[in-house]
């Protein structure tokens, strides 16, 4: 994959990563059992990643529209503090984050995959979707995964911020050497 020059620039300031979940995180699709349990299926990739973009010193952020138990399970379970459930106006959230951050909102990557992420891809420094997005999210974003959501876009967005920010090399070599 070949990013310009501009966006590789602006990928050298991301220190916040805030993503959707559902059609992102997730492949979209909702998954209920007969007891009307949900159930959620993560690409275990995308986990790791978001644990290499932690050590790096960037924070993530989850921010949904739907509140589900599973989500706080996986947040919980690869340590991101910031979640965000049952969120209509993900913009707001997303600002309120940045001020308690004291970041300014051309610090953050955003990636989502639907309407209700629009203006999150627009006003953060970088607008991430995913290519199974409609069309239409294709148009403002600044830069759309190869990999789909649920099956390693998100992994592909941190080993590039990874990679832009100038940490691979220290990743790959914790994992050659320990």
């Amino acid at each position: 994959m070949t990013l310009s020059a501009d966006l590789l620039d602006r990928l050298r300031r991301i220190r916040l990563f805030a993503l959707d979940v559902d059609g992102v995180l997730t492949d979209g699709r909702l998954y209920f059992q007969a007891d009307g349990v949900e159930i959620k299926a993560f690409h275990t990739q995308d986990g790791h990643g978001l644990k290499l973009l932690k050590r790096a010193g960037i924070s993530v952020a989850l921010i949904t529209g739907r509140d589900s138990p599973m989500v706080s399970q996986r947040a919980a379970a690869l340590g991101i503090p910031h979640v965000y459930q049952g969120c209509e106006d993900k913009l707001a959230a997303l600002r309120g984050l940045c001020q308690r951050l004291e970041l300014d909102l051309s610090q953050v990557a955003y990636c989502g995959d639907d309407l209700p992420d629009l203006a999150s891809i627009k006003r953060s420094g970088v607008g991430i979707t995913v290519p199974n997005a409609p069309d239409y999210m294709h148009t403002h974003a600044d830069w759309v995964t190869e990999r789909l959501g649920g099956h390693g876009a998100v992994r592909e967005v941190c080993d590039t911020l990874l990679e832009a920010q100038g940490h691979w090399g220290a990743v790959v070599d914790t994992y050659l050497h320990g």
